[in-house]
């Protein structure tokens, strides 16, 4: 299920690194993190929608690649993201 605007400014504000910063794996991971959390409800209520399932498997592995390129890149910003996000590492 896609993010509606406002909240996906809310999370892009939340976690940019600078002003206009959309790009930064911070500001991915985290977009992301909402996509997943909103589907994994979406599936709750339909668990026979396989398709969306196969969507959700893509996200969260997309998602692991950005947080293993923030751990090899910069450990300090992947603890504090992890944390931020509620994740388990």
């Amino acid at each position: 299920m896609p993010l509606d605007v406002k909240s996906k400014k809310e999370v892009i504000e939340e976690f940019a690194t600078h002003k206009g910063d959309t790009g930064s794996p911070e500001v991915q991971a985290a977009l992301l993190t909402e996509q997943i959390k909103n589907l994994t409800n979406h599936l709750k209520e339909h668990p026979h929608d396989v398709h969306s399932r196969r969507g959700l498997l893509s996200m969260v592995n997309r998602r692991r690649r950005l947080l293993q390129y923030l751990l090899k890149k910069d450990n300090e910003r992947y603890v504090g993201l992890i944390g931020k996000l509620g994740l388990n590492k």
